[in-house]
Order: structure tokens, then sequence, then C-alpha cells
């Protein structure tokens, strides 16, 4: 795990967690989770590993799905892996027929896989797949997933967790709108659609993480120096709110984080007037 400075250690607290109960929790269990061959669905993977259960990982490099699946096989998870990318519909399609052909069901859906960007409204105008793409595997791509494996969740009292981001929590922020606004529309999609699913015996659980040091944010220089929580801590949080089936995880900081958002945008918008005026 990567040394935090000293406010990544008051901003992350650490997250600790029982390994008997995710031992009891996971063993028996198919987890499937997109997004793993790097970053945080990656280290998701190594958590479990230890455990009796079955890991069903997807992502666009099979190269690495192949090389987790190798160092996990001495281990005690079994692992399945498929490669497809999600942002194309008939990838989707066939890594459904996959799915629905393993055998023993699925137990928990880890949604993962994201795309992130950061760039000025006026650089995207002859640019709408900055949008499109964004769309396609934040939002469309879990949908469609989820619809196709709900009953398959259902027949086994199964768990959604969505992998979100703070950023859906805090007002609109300039150059993130394509991630921004399709990152909250599947968090509110599966908000809207949980009482439902509970209601069924699904559980559903929204984890709320700050910014990761993972290779997504490498791109935006702007992020080199920004206090960042490790792949490792954030694996941590989402195994704990699984066996705990927390409804949501978010850091404890964060109502004062929507408090200086919401006061930076109402500034930077009065600002704005007082040069034009």
């Amino acid at each position: 795990m990567q040394n935090y400075s000293l406010i990544e250690s008051c901003l992350f607290l650490p997250a600790f967690i029982n390994k008997k109960k995710v031992n009891k929790h996971f063993t028996g269990k198919s987890v499937l989770i997109t997004g793993a061959s790097s970053g945080i669905g990656e280290q998701v993977a190594y958590l479990l590993a230890e455990c009796d259960c079955h890991l069903i990982l997807v992502a666009r490099r099979g190269d690495r799905l192949s090389q987790i699946k190798e160092e996990v096989a001495a281990k005690a998870a079994k692992v399945s892996v498929f490669q497809a990318d999600l942002r194309n519909v008939s990838e989707i399609d066939t890594f459904l027929a996959f799915l629905h052909k393993l055998p023993g069901g699925i137990d928990i859906v880890i949604n993962n896989a994201g795309h992130s960007i950061r760039r000025s409204i006026f650089e995207s105008l002859d640019r709408p797949h900055d949008f499109s793409r964004t769309m396609a595997i934040n939002y469309f791509a879990p949908v469609r997933i989820l619809l196709s494996i709900i009953p398959l969740l259902r027949e086994r009292q199964g768990q959604i967790i969505n992998i979100s981001t703070i950023n859906a929590l805090l007002a609109p922020v300039p150059y993130f709108a394509a991630y921004q606004s399709s990152k909250s529309a599947f968090d509110v999609w599966l908000r809207a659609v949980s009482p439902e699913l509970i209601s069924k015996g699904i559980a559903t659980t929204s984890i709320y993480l700050p910014l990761v040091r993972t290779a997504m944010i490498q791109p935006t220089a702007a992020y080199k120096n920004m206090p960042a929580m490790s792949t490792e801590h954030a694996a941590k949080i989402i195994c704990k709110s699984i066996y705990k089936r927390k409804k949501k995880y978010q850091p404890w900081w964060i109502v004062f984080g929507q408090i200086a958002s919401i006061f930076s945008r109402n500034f930077a918008d009065f600002s704005k007037k007082g040069e034009k005026k």
C-alpha cells in the first residue's frame, strides 16, 4: 500500500477488515467484477483470492486478466476471465451469454469499470464521442448487464455494489461534464430501482470514493500532487461494505466537501458576473 502523507492519513481513515467475516461471507459465492484488469478491480480480486469463491473478471485487456488469473491460481479462489469492451453492445451481449452459462449463478456484482475525462466544453464541440463513450461505459453498460442478470441475483438473494465517485454528490464541476453526468446517471438509476430490488431480496451498495491513485487519473496533470486514496485501501472499503451489507459508503468529510463545492461554484459564477459589469 502507498505511503500516505499527513493530509491523506487524515482524509482516508484506516479501513480494517475482519478476515474471518470476509471468508464466511464470500465462501461459496460467485463474484463478478467489471474493470478487473487493473486498479481497484484488480485489488479487490487479489483481496478475495484467499476465499473459496468464484471470481468472474471482465475487462478490455485480456492479457492482464490472464496474468491475474495465473497469479491467483495457487490460492483458494476459482477464477474465470472474459475479455470484452463493455462500451460495445455486441461484446456485452456475448459476455452476458457467457455469464448465463456459468454454473452456480451470480451472488455479487461489483460495477467498477469506468472512464474519466477532463476537457473543456469548448474542446469537445467537435467531439461528441467524449460524451457517448463515457455514457456507454459509466451508464449504459452497467444498466444493460444488470437488466440481464437481476433474475440470477434474485435467485441467490444477491448484492449489487456500485463503485461511484464523490463527484456524484458534489456540485457540477467545470471540465468534467462528461464524467460527472455519466457517473451521476447510473448512481441515480441504481438508487431509483433499489427499493424494488431490496423488496426481492437483492441488496444494493453505493461506494462514493474520493480520488484514487489509478491509471485512469494519470493523464490529468492536476491530480499528480493531489491527495489520493490507494487502490488497496479502496478494495478494503469495498469488501467491508459487502460483508456488512452496507447501503452506502462515503468519506467522513463529504458534507464539508459538498458545502465547499456549492460555495466555490457560486463564488465563481458571482466573479464572472462582476467581470462582465
